[in-house]
C-alpha cells in the first residue's frame, strides 16, 4: 500500500495526468508531454513573472499610507526581484533549444516554485487586508482575483502546478473574508470559490486535451521519425538532433560529437542468406548499438546498413572514442541468425564540433571521410577525422565526377595481355585490361577509380562498356583467339548481365566461347550464395568462365567442386616463388595435377623467367601469361604480336 502512494504521489506531482484520471503513457512519451508543458509555462513565464512585479509594486503604492507599509515594502521587493530573477531566467532558457525529454525532478521543481510563488501571495490578503483602507482592500481584492486568473493561464497544462499556485491564494482569501462578517464580504468569497472552480475545471479539461493532442503528434512523428525495422530514429530525426545540437553549440557552446557507423559485412550476410535474414541482422545490430550509448542519446539509422549517433555535451573527446570501441566491442560476439552463426564487424568516423564543422554538411562531410579511412584500415577500426581526410574525400569526389563521363569523353579504354598456350607455343587468347587516361591526371590506375566505380554503381555502365567494346575488338581477330573479361561483384550479381552479354555477343557477331568472364575467388567468398546458377547460364549460354587468383581465398576446392568453371589461373604470388620455396612449387604443381584430373584449364600468371615458363612447360600447365610473354598491348598491337613469326619461335620447346 505504501508503495502504491509513493508511487501515486511521484506520479502526482511529477505533473503526471494519469494521477487526475487522464490518459496513461510510458515514461518516454510523458517525458515528452513534460518538456511540451514546460515549453508552453516558460513561454508565458516572462510576462507573468513581469506582471508580478508590477502587482508588487502596485500594492505597495496602494498599501503607502497603511500602518503595514514597511512589511509591505519588504514583501513587494522580495516578490518583485525574484518575479524578475526568474523571468531573466526563463528568457535565457527560451534562447536553448527546446529539449525532447523533461524528467520528473524538472517537473517536481517547478511545482515547489508555483507553490512558493502561490504562497507569497497568499500571504497578501492574511496580512495586510484588515489594516488597509478601503481603496487598499479593493486593491488587494483585484490583485488576488488576477493572479488566480494568471495563475490558471499559465500553468493551464500542468493541474499539480496550477493546484500548487492557487491553492495558498484560496486559503489566504479564505482566512481574510472569514475574519470579517460583512454580508458583502461573504458574497466575494462565493464568487471567488465559483471563479476558482470554473479556473481549475478548465486547466483540467485543457491539459486532458493537451496531453491527448501531444500523444497524437507524437505517435505520428514517430511514424515520420521511426525506421520501420530497427525501430531506431531515421535520417529525418537524426538531421534533427544535429540541427538541435549545432543550435545549442551556437547559443551555450555546448560542444558535440557524431560518430558515424557502417557495418562491414552486412552485404555478405544479404548475398549469403538472403534479405530477411540481413533484416534480421540488422534488428540485433540495432539492439547492441542502442544499449551502447548514453540514456538520453539514440543511435539512428540513415541507410542501409549505416547508423550514426549525435552526443551532446560532450566533455572531452576520450568519451566519444569510449563509445566507439564499445560500438566496435559489440561485435565480438557472434549474431545468432536463422540457426547460424554470423560474424559481424563495424567502422566508426568520428568528427568534433566545432573543431570538425559547424554546418551539417559539413560535419556529415568529415564524418564520411573519417569513416572511409577506417574501412580502408579494416573492420573493426575507429577513425578521428584529420585535415587530411577532407582532401583525400574532395580528391575523391572529383575523381568520381569526372570519372562519371569518362566514357562519353572517350577516355576509357583497353589493352590487352596474352595467354600463350605452352603444348602449342602459340597465343590462344588476351586478357582486356581497363584503363583510364584522364586529360589533368594522366593515367589513372584501375586500383584507384574501380573501386568508386562499384560504390557509386558506376560499375554497370563501365562494365557493359568493357564487354561490348572488348566483343568488339576480338571479332576482328582471328576465330580461335579468346578475350578474357574481369568482373567485379556488383557486375556479377546485376540482374541484367546475362542480357548484357547477350546482345554484345550478337552486335559483335562472335561465338559465345571467344568471351571469357573472370570473377576473383575472393569475390566468391563473399557472393557465393548467388553463383551458382549466374555461372551455369553462361555455361549454357556458351561463355566459358575462369576463376582468377586462385588459391588467395580459403575454400577453393569446394568451388571447384560446386561451380562450372572452364578454367582457373593460378595467382602470380605462387609463381613467382616456386623456384625459390619449395612449398610454392609443391602447391602450383598440385594445382595442375588437381585441374587436369577435374578437366580444368589452368593458366599460370606473372611469368617473367624462362626459368618459371620451363618449370610450368614440365608440370604439363596449359597456358601461361606475364611480362615474360608480353606486357599488354593496344588492340592494334594484338594483330602485329599475332603476325610476329620470332615470337611463336622464341616460346617453342
Amino acid at each position: 500500500m505504501r508503495t502504491q502512494l509513493t508511487t501515486y504521489f511521484a506520479r502526482l506531482f511529477a505533473g503526471d495526468l494519469s494521477a487526475f484520471g487522464g490518459p496513461v503513457t510510458d515514461e518516454a512519451v510523458a517525458g515528452h508531454i513534460r518538456a511540451e508543458q514546460m515549453a508552453l509555462v516558460l513561454g508565458y513565464s516572462v510576462g507573468i513573472m513581469l506582471a508580478n512585479a508590477c502587482n508588487a509594486l502596485v500594492l505597495a503604492i496602494a498599501l503607502w499610507q497603511s500602518p503595514d507599509r514597511i512589511p509591505a515594502l519588504v514583501w513587494a521587493a522580495a516578490v518583485a526581484s525574484a518575479a524578475i530573477a526568474f523571468g531573466l531566467q526563463s528568457r535565457a532558457a527560451r534562447r536553448i533549444t527546446k529539449p525532447q525529454f523533461v524528467s520528473r525532478r524538472t517537473m517536481h521543481r517547478l511545482v515547489r516554485n508555483a507553490f512558493v510563488l502561490g504562497a507569497a501571495w497568499g500571504i497578501v490578503p492574511v496580512a495586510f487586508f484588515t489594516d488597509a483602507s478601503t481603496g487598499g482592500q479593493l486593491v488587494i481584492t483585484c490583485l488576488c482575483s488576477g493572479m488566480l486568473a494568471g495563475g490558471a493561464l499559465a500553468f493551464a497544462t500542468i493541474p499539480i502546478a496550477a493546484i500548487a499556485f492557487t491553492a495558498p491564494i484560496f486559503v489566504g482569501i479564505a482566512i481574510c473574508l472569514g475574519r470579517n462578517g460583512d454580508l458583502a464580504f461573504l458574497l466575494i468569497a462565493f464568487l471567488v470559490v465559483v471563479y476558482g472552480s470554473v479556473l481549475i475545471r478548465g486547466v483540467f479539461v485543457n491539459s486532458f486535451s493537451f496531453a491527448r493532442r501531444v500523444t497524437q503528434q507524437i505517435e505520428a512523428e514517430r511514424t515520420v521519425r521511426l525506421d520501420p525495422l530497427t525501430h531506431l530514429p531515421n535520417r529525418v530525426a537524426f538531421n534533427e538532433t544535429l540541427e538541435a545540437a549545432l543550435k545549442r553549440l551556437a547559443l551555450s557552446g555546448e560542444e558535440f560529437a557524431v560518430l558515424l557507423l557502417d557495418l562491414d559485412r552486412f552485404k555478405e550476410v544479404n548475398d549469403k542468406f538472403g534479405h530477411p535474414a540481413g533484416d534480421e541482422f540488422l534488428v540485433q545490430v540495432a539492439s547492441r548499438l542502442q544499449r551502447c550509448t548514453r540514456a538520453a542519446e539514440h543511435v539512428a539509422r540513415i541507410g542501409g546498413d549505416e547508423f550514426a549517433l549525435v552526443m551532446a555535451n560532450l566533455a572531452r573527446p576520450e568519451d566519444a572514442l569510449e563509445i566507439a570501441e564499445r560500438f566496435v566491442a559489440a561485435f565480438e560476439e557472434p549474431f545468432r541468425i536463422e540457426g547460424r552463426q554470423v560474424v559481424g564487424a563495424t567502422s566508426v568516423g568520428i568528427v568534433l564540433a566545432p573543431r570538425d564543422g559547424t554546418t551539417p554538411l559539413d560535419i556529415m562531410k568529415n564524418a564520411d571521410a573519417a569513416l572511409y579511412r577506417a574501412k580502408k584500415a579494416g573492420p573493426g577500426t575507429i577513425r578521428f577525422f584529420e585535415e587530411a581526410d577532407d582532401r583525400v574525400s574532395r580528391d575523391r569526389k572529383a575523381l568520381q565526377s569526372d570519372l562519371e563521363g569518362a566514357i562519353a569523353r572517350n577516355e576509357l579504354f583497353l589493352v590487352f595481355q596474352p595467354f600463350l598456350d605452352l603444348d602449342q607455343s602459340r597465343i590462344t587468347g588476351f586478357e582486356a585490361l581497363l584503363r583510364w587516361q584522364h586529360p589533368e591526371r594522366g593515367l589513372v590506375p584501375p586500383s584507384e577509380f574501380i573501386p568508386i566505380a562499384e560504390e557509386t554503381g558506376l560499375i554497370h555502365e563501365i562494365g557493359e562498356w568493357v564487354i561490348r567494346r572488348a566483343c568488339a575488338t576480338v571479332a576482328k581477330w582471328p576465330d580461335e583467339i579468346r578475350v578474357a573479361v574481369n568482373f567485379s561483384a556488383a557486375q556479377f550479381h546485376n540482374a541484367g548481365i546475362l542480357q548484357i552479354i547477350v546482345q554484345a555477343l550478337s552486335d559483335a557477331k562472335i561465338a559465345p566461347h571467344r568471351l571469357e568472364i573472370e570473377i576473383t575467388e575472393s569475390m566468391l567468398l563473399s557472393k557465393y550464395g548467388s553463383a551458382e546458377p549466374v555461372l551455369n547460364a553462361l555455361l549454357q549460354l556458351g561463355v566459358t568462365v575462369a576463376l582468377d587468383d586462385f588459391g588467395t581465398g580459403f575454400s577453393s576446392l569446394t568451388y571447384l567442386r560446386k561451380l562450372p568453371f572452364s578454367r582457373i589461373k593460378v595467382d602470380q604470388s605462387f609463381i613467382r616463388d616456386m623456384l625459390v620455396q619449395p612449398d610454392c612449387a609443391a602447391i602450383v604443381k598440385s594445382v595442375v595435377s588437381l585441374a587436369r584430373d577435374l578437366d580444368i584449364g589452368v593458366v599460370a600468371e606473372g611469368v617473367e623467367t624462362a626459368d618459371q615458363l620451363e618449370y610450368l612447360r614440365q608440370i604439363n600447365c596449359d597456358e601461361v601469361q606475364g611480362y615474360l610473354i608480353s606486357r599488354p598491348v593496344s588492340a592494334d598491337g594484338v594483330l602485329a604480336l599475332l603476325e610476329t613469326k620470332k615470337y611463336r619461335a622464341t616460346f617453342a620447346a
